[in-house]
């Protein structure tokens, strides 16, 4: 493994690697037990788009394997603003770090910057594209809460046209016969380079009436104002779904929710409270997932 730019790149047993080893680092991620796995390494985190979980999880990550980090999380700070190239930026890092993460605004930036990079490039979300390291964790969420990922009938609901962790995430799941309902406005809805891409056992909706108990998993993602070209198209969706503890009365017991977060409104304060409420244990899986794949990727013991 060289670049992880889609989770395409990634083979099953590779997943199941990550997922399996994820599991063994918990203690470590949470600080329990101690690693030198990655003693000596350096990851450059290069971030040109606001995050938090995804930039604080990765570095996090590394510093719990005993690595360093250097990077940037607003590119107003460097010589982005003067007019670098992003091929130049990435050439330039790549002498600095064992590892590059990136995040950018623009669709197919992170395959640009592997085909620029002499070191591994993780891709930490490319406009609206993809977002593999996010569904890797997902994935491990999703097996720890339900104890498996085979078989399930999952809900992937808001913006599905936009949202990257769902492109990634429905490619994911394809893998392990699994039933998808999207479920999104129509002018939200999937992209067909997405459905394209998938085996019958998919349907689409525009609202969660008659799926949701039907639903091992709901995946919530918010409606991205950041990606609308018209903020017009944005006011006439915003709010187009709010799930609350009442909507949930129908799901089944087991039922979990996931939002790969920050919410703005889209799941209500008293889900939290609910044994559905899965999302705040999700984001921390980002720590162990992260973990996994550092060493998967920089050859740690």
């Amino acid at each position: 493994m060289d670049h992880v730019v889609t989770i395409q790149d990634l083979a099953d047993d590779e997943i199941a690697s990550i997922l399996d080893r994820a599991r063994e680092l918990l203690p470590v991620a949470r600080g329990e037990e101690r690693s030198d796995a990655l003693v000596g390494k350096i990851l450059a985190t290069c971030f040109f788009e606001p995050s938090t979980r995804t930039r604080l999880s990765f570095e996090t990550a590394m510093q719990r394997l005993g690595g360093n980090v250097i990077g940037f999380a607003d590119s107003r700070t460097t010589s982005h603003l003067k007019g670098e190239t992003l091929a130049d930026a990435v050439r330039m890092v790549a002498g600095y770090a064992d590892a590059i993460v990136l995040r950018h605004p623009q669709e197919g930036s992170a395959r640009l910057a592997a085909e620029m990079s002499d070191v591994p490039v993780i891709n930490g979300g490319d406009g609206a594209g993809q977002h593999p390291t996010q569904t890797l964790l997902d994935l491990f969420t999703i097996r720890e809460e339900l104890g498996k990922l085979e078989g399930l009938t999952v809900g992937l609901l808001g913006d599905l046209r936009y949202g990257r962790t769902v492109h990634s995430l429905a490619a994911a799941l394809a893998r392990y016969d699994t039933t998808m309902h999207f479920i999104a406005p129509e002018s939200l809805a999937m992209p067909r380079r997405v459905t394209a891409g998938l085996p019958d056992g998919w349907s689409a909706h525009t609202t969660l009436n008659g799926v949701l108990p039907e639903l091992d998993l709901l995946y919530v993602t918010r409606i991205q104002k950041e990606r609308f070209p018209d903020p017009e198209d944005y006011v006439r969706v915003a709010g187009a779904y709010t799930i609350s503890a009442e909507t949930l009365r129908d799901a089944k017991p087991g039922l979990r929710v996931l939002h790969p977060l920050p919410r703005v409104g889209e799941i209500a304060t008293d889900v939290d409270e609910t044994d559905h409420a899965a999302y705040f244990r999700q984001a921390f899986n980002g720590v162990p997932v992260r973990m996994a794949l550092l060493e998967m990727l920089l050859g740690g013991d």
